[in-house]
């Protein structure tokens, strides 16, 4: 049985998605709905007035569909101490979370979404130190502690064929659980019908994180005032993701078809890509990592703190040491350096389907549903008239 067709009674047994969190949901948005004051504010509130009910596949909709920008908070009238007590970031936020655990792939380890910063930190640990066992262990000295210079010189630290297993194994993995965890979001919150035009929107939406923009002013990212901060930090850290991977994949390019083998000079397309992707990593994930202890408590779900944190510093950690890498490669740091950077970026990918990354798919498909469902409600409110 699917979320959209259970009654409420049943939802508590549901994997992950918790009665009261739907209830409080609903019981929020009905009256928002009835009220309507924040409908300028972002893409919730027109998919809102798009109900007159809310069933639970709309409420898990809504609440990816939320970028927790704080505006509805702090310009609500019936945020508390009103009697209402209504924080629609703050339920929502708590509704995505469970949602994550919900539709997680295998269903096995969907509990790992609970306690997830404690999660996070013992994988990266136990990686971290089996990589660097393994390889004290394994490793001639000379090569680990020596300098190494030339074409094939991480290989002579960590041979070829080991690399290449442990990367193709993690991330494959990674990949596979976050594309089914994706495709169960979507069969039970996704739109029955997606075009082109819908698809183009919500890519656009998510590239240039327009609903963080809170309606061109800024949102409320740490207090009653309104700032761009946390968008810009957002966009360095994402575009410093993408960027990290495109100079892996070129360089994968490199040394596969063209058997151009690694370290590559400071002009090479996977060197200059890889840097400005790890300063835009490490600025973007520092600058947000900062701005959770900055920020006002009330509007934001505290038990998902851990989770939150917990990418953010994997994230800050895999691009400093592989800045590092870059920048030491030439001296008898390197090996140690790319023992420690390949320990974080096995700890990311072990844990990218079971942890706050999974929110980029599920609000991109959010995105895409939300252009859906007001094209279908402008054609029929266009048929009817």
């Amino acid at each position: 049985m699917s979320i959209a067709e259970q009654p409420v009674s049943l939802v508590g047994l549901a994997r992950g998605l918790q009665g009261a969190t739907l209830e409080e949901s609903r019981r929020t948005m009905e009256i928002c709905n009835a009220c309507r004051y924040c409908e300028g504010y972002c893409a919730v509130f027109p998919a809102m007035e798009l109900h007159r009910s809310f069933s639970n596949r709309d409420l898990v909709h809504l609440a990816n569909l939320c970028h927790g920008c704080k505006g509805c908070f702090y310009a609500c009238q019936y945020a508390p101490p009103h009697e209402f007590g209504l924080n629609l970031p703050k339920v929502f936020a708590e509704l995505r979370r469970e949602s994550y655990e919900h539709h997680a792939w295998p269903g096995a380890l969907a509990g790992l979404f609970q306690k997830n910063g404690l999660f996070v930190s013992l994988a990266t640990g136990l990686l971290l130190i089996a990589v660097m066992l393994l390889s004290a262990l394994l490793v001639d000295p000379q090569a680990l502690f020596g300098v190494n210079r030339g074409p094939g010189s991480f290989y002579a630290v960590i041979p070829y064929e080991v690399m290449v297993a442990l990367g193709s194994l993690s991330f494959g993995y990674a990949v596979l659980a976050l594309v089914m965890g994706l495709r169960n979001y979507w069969r039970e919150s996704g739109a029955k019908q997606v075009g082109g035009k819908a698809l183009a929107l919500g890519l656009h939406d998510a590239l240039t994180l327009r609903h963080l923009s809170g309606g061109g002013h800024g949102c409320n990212d740490t207090h009653e005032g309104f700032t761009q901060s946390r968008r810009w930090l957002h966009q360095a850290m994402m575009w410093g993701f993408l960027l990290s991977f495109a100079s892996t994949s070129v360089a994968t390019i490199y040394d596969h078809v063209f058997g151009w083998i690694a370290p590559y000079s400071w002009y090479s397309a996977p060197v200059v890509l890889g840097t400005l992707g790890g300063f835009g990593l490490t600025i973007g994930s520092g600058g947000l990592f900062w701005m959770k202890f900055k920020t006002d408590p009330e509007p934001t779900a505290q038990r998902n703190f851990g989770m939150d944190m917990g990418l953010l510093a994997q994230l800050f950690l895999v691009a400093v040491t592989g800045l590092a890498l870059l920048f030491f490669r030439h001296t008898s740091a390197m090996g140690m350096l790319l023992v420690i950077h390949l320990g974080f970026v096995l700890a990311l990918f072990v844990s990218l389907p079971y942890g706050k990354f999974v929110h980029g798919l599920y609000r991109f498909a959010a995105l895409v549903r939300h252009h859906a469902d007001q094209r279908a409600a402008s054609q029929e409110e266009g048929s009817a008239s």
